[in-house]
């Protein structure tokens, strides 16, 4: 009986030890979006010294030589629309929070979180699951092929 409880014990260590180093490793686009977390917010920004949201998705875009359109708005016309259940890492996910339609967009890195440039905390990582974005959701957009997703998706250091 030892022997099977010591077999258990160290098979769901060697299981933890392996979840965690699937979730250790980021990808390119985790590690491009690390280095701009916590620039300011400013607004028409598009550079390190301050970002809008869309300004900072054009900003990690150009990384990959992919040039987005300058507001929320317009970028929300690019690419081809994707359901909320199919986000692979680089949609562009859009929301409404002004009431007038599409005001505000992130960058999906997987895991149900996306990056954005917010206006009272700057470029950062939030849930699309958090209520405010979750009420506030309006689209997807895929504007990246094949190739770029798997630069963005690679998780070699």
């Amino acid at each position: 009986m030892k022997k099977i409880g010591s077999v258990m014990l160290l098979s769901s260590m060697l299981f933890v030890a392996a979840a965690g180093t699937a979730y250790a490793e980021d990808t390119q686009l985790d590690r491009a979006v690390e280095e701009v977390v916590g620039t300011p917010y400013k607004w028409g920004g598009t550079t390190i010294k301050g970002f809008d949201c869309s300004g900072f998705m054009q900003y990690i875009f150009d990384e990959y030589g992919i040039e987005l359109s300058r507001t929320s708005r317009d970028q929300a016309k690019m690419g081809v629309e994707v359901a909320k259940a199919d986000l692979r890492i680089g949609d562009l996910v859009f929301f409404n929070t002004d009431g007038k339609g599409i005001s505000h967009a992130g960058i999906y890195l997987g895991d149900g979180e996306f990056a954005h440039s917010a206006s009272k905390v700057g470029v950062s990582i939030s849930k699309l699951s958090d209520s405010y974005y979750k009420n506030r959701y309006v689209t997807a957009r895929r504007v990246v092929d094949e190739d770029t997703f798997l630069k963005m998706s690679d998780v070699k250091q």
